[in-house]
């Protein structure tokens, strides 16, 4: 893939990890959460559920040509959420502290950026 469709890539899923991690602020306090922790109030299903979009953040990884290493750290971080979102309550409170797909945005950007440099950087030719 080039450069430009690689970040192009990269914007989508720092969209999802946003729209997962961080849409929402628990008014009056700098707590933010997304529709992870919504869905994952939903016993068992909803921590469950909440993994489609991870793997669709871990996907992408792949096809820009994220290493296994890479793929397989971000595959940790979502296996750590979604075992934490499925203790009841207790689960559900540092599941809006662990942020796995905002994680996964970073390392992928970090990957980008080193492969590619900065985005918004222009290539020289």
């Amino acid at each position: 893939m080039s450069r430009e469709s690689d970040f192009r890539a990269l914007e989508k899923v720092e969209r999802w990890a946003n729209r997962m991690d961080r849409a929402f602020r628990l008014p009056g306090t700098r707590i933010r959460f997304g529709w992870d922790s919504i869905v994952g109030l939903i016993p068992g299903l909803g921590d469950t559920a909440a993994v489609a979009p991870a793997a669709y953040i871990i996907s992408t990884a792949h096809r820009v040509g994220a290493p296994s290493h890479l793929l397989v750290r971000m595959g940790a971080n979502v296996g750590v959420d979604w075992l934490v979102g499925l203790v009841p309550l207790a689960g559900d409170i540092l599941d809006v502290g662990y942020k796995s797909n905002t994680r996964n945005a970073r390392l992928l950007r970090a990957h980008l950026e080193e492969r590619h440099g900065p985005a918004g950087m222009k290539t020289v030719n």
